[in-house]
């Protein structure tokens, strides 16, 4: 089972309002047919309401959206011939597996003969063979997800949008989800439009992420474009996990924080105020065995918590802030385990070292204290 040649999609302009409140401003976005696309965002940030103004149940307040060379902006849903598959999942109780999965086939008045043999194909494309006469009440949270994700592409829609599917599952079937919605993008080489909340969920599945801010787009780009080089403050600490610390630029390459100078990988912004953007993954443990390259912070161990395949250190620099970095439990690292109360230097290589601009009217308790450079 594959999809139809899939499409792209052009947003020119796009937005929408609500009486006074504006939910998404003035937005411009092209996807590639075929790609895995994450519209990314806390609550409040537009991404639900793109979302549905793509799909129809929307309507924009200006603007224009293409889907492949066909003009969309205003036609219903039923008449884009997309797939959908929702947060709640949106099963009829009453029906069974196959007649769930078949609704979107029964709808386009399609002969019987193929409606079975897509229904098969469908449920085999989720794992789910052999379950179309179950009734939808006897499956579980991952097989109900399932059953919707069978549903979206059994009419092989060319795009398929998708609402926070998983944010109902629990950590370890979610994250087993991730891995096989993007095993059935390959499959079916659908262009596929994902909501989420969640950072890691959108750095697991997709081509390129979009990341949402108070109905504007904030970045666009791949994961490791928007891991590894943020835009502004807010990407910075709502895309990986990261600490911000308050900088002052004091060379082309190089900032001071709290009297010690760090040098950085790309040159300092022109920006009045300046965060560095410590990531808990790019933080290693100075045992004296770095090269004098690396940038070095020291600080008190405030609490060890042991995690399995790491230790969460937490590390109180000098002025108050707590950064937070993963030591190796395997047993080449287990002798330099740092325990409560230690003095230890934290690191991080010039490479890893990102200085980027405070976004424009965001406050963050990371970067809420006065400059201490």
């Amino acid at each position: 089972m594959k999809t139809r040649d899939s499409v792209g999609v052009r947003i020119r302009g796009a937005r929408k309002v609500y009486g006074r409140t504006v939910a998404v401003h003035e937005t411009d976005l092209d996807i590639a047919p075929g790609e895995f696309v994450s519209l990314l965002g806390p609550s409040g940030s537009g991404k639900t309401t793109l979302l549905g103004m793509l799909g129809g149940f929307v309507m924009p307040s200006g603007g224009t959206i293409h889907i492949g060379d066909r003009d969309m902006t205003f036609t219903p849903p039923h008449k884009r011939d997309i797939g959908v598959v929702f947060q709640s999942y949106a099963l009829f109780p009453h029906m069974t597996v196959g007649e769930n999965v078949a609704f979107p086939l029964r709808a386009r008045r399609m002969a019987k003969a193929e409606q079975a043999e897509r229904v098969r194909d469908a449920l085999a494309m989720v794992d789910l063979a052999g379950y179309g006469d179950r009734g939808v009440l006897q499956l579980s949270g991952g097989q109900r997800q399932r059953v919707a994700l069978a549903r979206a592409i059994v009419f092989e829609p060319a795009l398929i949008l998708m609402d926070e599917p998983l944010s109902a599952l629990d950590k370890q079937l979610r994250e087993i989800m991730q891995m096989e919605l993007r095993a059935l993008h390959r499959k079916l080489g659908a262009t596929i439009i994902y909501v989420t909340h969640d950072q890691r969920e959108a750095l697991t599945m997709s081509d390129r992420i979009v990341v949402l801010r108070d109905g504007r787009i904030a970045q666009v780009g791949t994961p490791q474009t928007l891991h590894d080089s943020p835009v502004d403050s807010f990407v910075a600490e709502f895309v990986g996990e990261s600490r911000l610390l308050p900088v002052r630029a004091t060379g082309d390459r190089q900032v001071a924080y709290a009297g010690i100078t760090l040098t950085t990988r790309d040159p300092v912004p022109a920006a009045e105020s300046l965060v560095l953007v410590l990531q808990t993954a790019k933080l290693v443990l100075d045992v004296g065995d770095l090269p004098e390259v690396f940038n070095r912070i020291s600080g008190r161990v405030s609490e060890v918590v042991y995690q399995g395949e790491s230790l969460r250190v937490l590390v109180a620099l000098a002025d108050g802030t707590v950064v937070r970095l993963n030591h190796p439990t395997h047993d080449a690292a287990r002798r330099h385990a740092p325990a409560i109360g230690d003095d230890i230097t934290v690191a991080i290589h010039p490479n890893d070292t990102v200085v980027v601009p405070v976004a424009h009217g965001y406050s963050s308790t990371s970067i809420e204290k006065e400059d201490a450079a």
